[in-house]
């Protein structure tokens, strides 16, 4: 018969090196007991899963990193963490219910509608109409949706370069735009 290991065991296992088995048997213990708490601090099957779910990885990571100081506290790191993650879930809901109360009749007006129709071929041509430089930052920022690092990367110039041509080449394609090509 074999005996199982204790809390703290499984901690100094886990956090001496790559223990799969002491991590797998350390959540096989908890897991049940997060979800429990989170069932009845949260009142919900999906959060109390997410709960589950953070709590362990925290756990995992602070045991692995050596950061639980007294192992045989075990449960009630992890019972700790629980609550704090919970609060921490709640802290989040009232500020996110606040920033709606505040700003959620905003959210809720319709969109304006657009102006007038964007003449496609007119565009085109004055794209066409860039030097190739501006071309191909306009159509990798706005066609390949590549950043201004990605973009200095490859034209070998500093994003603050891009930016400045990217400026400049929207700055002709409106003019184009206005006066019909």
């Amino acid at each position: 018969m074999e005996i199982e290991a204790s809390d703290a065991e499984l901690a100094a296992r886990i956090g001496s090196g790559n223990d799969r088995e002491a991590e797998a048997e350390l959540l096989r213990r908890m897991a049940p007991r997060i979800r429990l708490y989170g069932l009845r601090h949260l009142r919900s099957e999906p959060a109390a899963d997410d709960l589950m779910q953070q709590v362990l990885i925290t756990t995992l990571e602070a045991l692995r990193a050596g950061r639980l100081r007294e192992p045989e506290k075990l449960v009630s790191f992890v019972l700790g963490t629980c609550r704090m993650t919970v609060l921490d879930l709640r802290r989040n809901a009232q500020r996110k219910e606040r920033l709606l109360d505040r700003f959620g009749a905003d959210l809720l007006k319709p969109a304006p509608a657009p102006v007038e129709d964007l003449d496609q071929e007119l565009l085109a041509r004055c794209v066409q109409g860039l030097k190739e430089r501006e071309r191909a930052v306009i159509v990798m920022t706005f066609y390949d949706e590549q950043t201004s690092a990605d973009l200095a990367n490859f034209l070998g110039v500093s994003e603050a370069n891009v930016r400045v041509i990217r400026h400049r080449a929207i700055h002709q394609l409106r003019n184009c735009m206005e006066v019909g090509g």
